[in-house]
C-alpha cells in the first residue's frame, strides 16, 4: 500500500504544489491516485491555510476528495490544529462528514482521548507513533491498541533515517498485531520509503512528507511523488 500525504502542515511558502484548498487539494488527490495511490491523507485549511478539525471545513474537503476517488480518505488530528485536547475532541464529535480515518499522534497530549471519540465514530485511527518520543511506550500499554486500523511508524530523524527506523520497529514490537505503515520525513523519506518495500511494510509519500524527488529534483506534483515511490517501493518488494 502507498498512502499519499497530500499537504501537511505545509503552506503557500512551500510553493504552488502543495494543495491548500478543497477542489486543489481533489485535484491532487486523483492524480495521485491515478499515479498509483491507494490511500489518502488530508489536512483540511482554513482559506488562510491552517491546519483546522472544523466540522465545516473537513466536511468541505472530504467531500471535494470524494468526488474525484473512490478510495480511503483520512485526516489529521494533530495538536497543532486544536491544542485543548477536550476541545479537539469536541471538534471530532462535531463531524458532520465522517473521514475513513484519521491520525492520533500518541505521543500528544489527549491522544488516548481523541482516539476514543473517532473509534465511537466508527472512524479508524491511524496511530501515529513518532521516533523519538515515548509513543511506542504509551501505545504498547495502550487498551486502545488492538482497535486501531494501523500504525503510523513515522521516522523524523533525518540524519540515520534507517537505523531510526529500525530502532523504531523494535520499540513498536508487535504493535498490538495490527499493519505497520512506515514512513520518513524530509531527507529521511526516501530511505525510509525503501527500507519499507524490503521489508513488505506499508508506506507514504507525499508533499507533507518530502518537497523532492529521489535525485533531489523540486517535486511538482503529488502523483509525481507517487511515481517515484511506486517505482522504488515495488522494485524493492519484487528483490526483498
Amino acid at each position: 500500500m502507498v498512502q499519499v500525504c497530500l499537504n501537511g502542515p505545509r503552506g503557500a511558502a512551500d510553493g504552488a504544489a502543495v494543495p491548500l484548498t478543497p477542489s486543489a487539494m481533489a485535484e491532487s488527490a486523483a492524480e495521485a491516485v491515478a499515479a498509483g495511490a491507494t490511500d489518502i491523507h488530508v489536512h483540511p485549511k482554513t482559506p488562510c491555510g491552517q491546519d483546522s478539525l472544523s466540522p465545516r471545513v473537513v466536511a468541505a474537503t472530504l467531500e471535494a476528495i470524494r468526488a474525484r476517488v473512490s478510495v480511503p480518505v483520512g485526516v489529521t488530528t494533530g495538536a497543532w490544529a486544536e491544542p485543548h485536547p477536550a476541545a479537539r475532541s469536541a471538534r471530532i464529535r462535531g463531524w458532520t462528514v465522517l473521514p475513513d480515518h484519521a491520525s492520533v499522534n500518541w505521543h500528544e497530549p489527549g491522544a488516548e482521548e481523541v482516539a476514543a471519540a473517532l473509534l465511537d465514530l466508527g472512524v479508524g485511527v491511524e496511530a501515529g507513533i513518532w521516533s523519538g518520543t515515548d509513543a511506542a511506550a504509551r501505545f504498547a500499554v495502550s487498551p486502545l491498541g488492538p482497535k486501531v486500523l494501523r500504525v503510523l511508524a513515522e521516522v523524523t530523524d533525518t540524519d540515520a533515517p534507517e537505523a531510526s527506523a529500525h530502532s523504531l520497529l523494535a520499540e513498536l514490537g508487535p504493535a498490538h498485531g495490527r499493519p505497520v505503515l512506515l514512513h520518513g520525513e524530509d531527507g529521511g523519506a526516501w530511505p525510509v520509503l525503501r527500507l519499507a518495500g524490503r521489508l513488505g511494510l506499508a508506506t507514504r509519500v507525499g508533499l507533507e512528507d518530502t518537497l523532492f524527488l529521489p535525485d533531489g529534483r523540486r517535486a511538482v506534483s503529488n502523483a509525481q511523488l507517487v511515481a517515484g515511490a511506486s517505482a522504488q517501493y515495488g522494485c524493492d518488494q519484487r528483490s526483498s
